[in-house]
């Protein structure tokens, strides 16, 4: 599928929001990458994710505390690569690009490679959000359906039951499967993946090792297979859970809009693409802000991803106001069980056949119609005309089972007489 473009508007609503966030920075003296907070946090996350796993490999507790430290672990590998990695991919962890770089690195620590990562979300996710057959983060396909367009099965009417566990799979999925079927294919779904250099070919073998040696060879040797892969696989799945659910939670959920392109072009200014396909969550919870990098500002996030999470809640201020003034939708729920019960929604709505919307369209129809007067009291009436005048694609049906839209004729012609008297 094609990238589709999107309108410019010279008066644009994002024009306007740049110009104030810029503004805020100039008055507020400050850089728009990380602070000192950022960086504290940083080095919170990192001691604390050393020290649990070495207390866990090499210290060897006894079962009950080795689960909750697998969880822990898994906890703070999703933390890390909220508030450390996803910064530092983004260029805005720091006003040094080098220590963007060793940031974003973090991620090749922790299984993953952050060269697939940037073309799946910074250039793909970020550009062309919710639109399905484009945006990676929307396709679990088979096991669940994220919007209209993708193809109902039977086993969706009950995805908002077993969506926890399929998103606990995410992170294991990831670092064995996801990122080798990128690298091999040089595709990330529909769209190709940048060319590798010699460096990110080296780059993406050396870390894949290193990451097997720490996390399977090394605690296999100390602890053993079975206790490894019960504590792996504790560790793996909530870590998934966790990256999973605050993703989905900025996405699908039941406000959230899933455009269809039309002749390849979105119909709306890039920036209203974003407010519309994207939405926060419990940004007045300080303690959740800090855990998840704050990506619970998600709106702020995609409108300037470039930006610190650091600014978030008071950039999102002047975000809000202008989406007020401009009468732009803002989507937010207050408490993140709100958000969950959105997105439980959303997925229990497109479980059921008949609950989804037709893909949009357009098509253009012309009538004649021509009186003619036979008497006094009697008239006769002609009329021609064509429905879909131009263009084969807006003359359809939708197949609800397939979830697949069936074209038909390129025209549609009509002739009528009616005689009145």
């Amino acid at each position: 599928m094609a990238a589709p473009k999107f309108i410019t508007n010279s008066t644009s609503f994002h024009t306007e929001l740049k110009t104030r966030i810029t503004e805020y920075f100039k008055e507020a003296e400050t850089a728009s990458t990380g602070n000192y907070k950022l960086f504290s946090k940083a080095i919170i996350l990192v001691v604390s994710f050393l020290a649990v796993y070495t207390h866990l490999v090499f210290y060897t507790p006894v079962w009950y505390f080795a689960l909750v430290e697998s969880i822990i672990l898994g906890g703070l590998t999703a933390s890390i690569g909220f508030n450390i990695m996803h910064d530092g991919a983004h260029g805005s962890f720091s006003k040094y690009p080098w220590i963007n770089k060793l940031a974003g690195l973090s991620l090749n620590f922790l299984g993953a490679n952050v060269f697939m990562w940037n073309t799946k979300h910074n250039v793909i996710h970020h550009a062309y959000t919710n639109i399905d057959g484009i945006d990676d983060d929307i396709d679990a396909r088979p096991f669940l359906r994220l919007c209209d367009s993708q193809k109902f099965l039977k086993m969706h009417k009950y995805q908002h039951i077993y969506f926890w566990f399929a998103y606990s799979l995410l992170y294991i999925y990831w670092i064995f499967f996801t990122d080798y079927k990128k690298y091999f294919t040089r595709m990330v779904g529909s769209m190709p993946l940048k060319k590798m250099t010699t460096s990110d070919h080296i780059s993406f073998w050396a870390f894949k090792v290193i990451h097997f040696c720490t996390f399977v060879i090394v605690p296999i040797y100390f602890i053993g297979f079975t206790p490894w892969i019960i504590g792996f696989l504790v560790y793996g799945m909530f870590a998934g859970v966790v990256l999973s659910i605050v993703f989905q939670l900025a996405h699908t959920v039941e406000e959230a809009h899933f455009p269809v392109p039309v002749a390849n072009k979105i119909e709306e200014d890039w920036a209203i693409h974003q407010l519309k396909t994207t939405a926060n969550f419990a940004t007045r919870n300080k303690v959740i802000s800090w855990l998840v990098g704050g990506l619970n500002f998600q709106i702020e996030h995609h409108l300037f991803p470039k930006i610190s999470h650091v600014h978030y809640p008071e950039i999102s201020k002047i975000i809000k106001s202008t989406c007020e003034e401009f009468g732009v939708i803002y989507i937010e729920h207050r408490k993140m069980r709100d958000a969950i019960a959105s997105h439980i929604n959303h997925l229990r709505s497109l479980g059921q056949l008949n609950q989804g919307r037709l893909p949009a369209y357009h098509r253009l129809d012309v009538n004649l119609k021509h009186n003619i007067e036979l008497g006094e009291n009697t008239t006769l009436e002609l009329t021609a005309g064509v429905t879909n005048s131009y263009n084969r694609d807006n003359i359809f049906y939708f197949d609800r089972v397939k979830f697949e839209r069936i074209n038909q004729l390129p025209i549609l012609p009509s002739i009528g007489v009616n005689l009145r008297f």
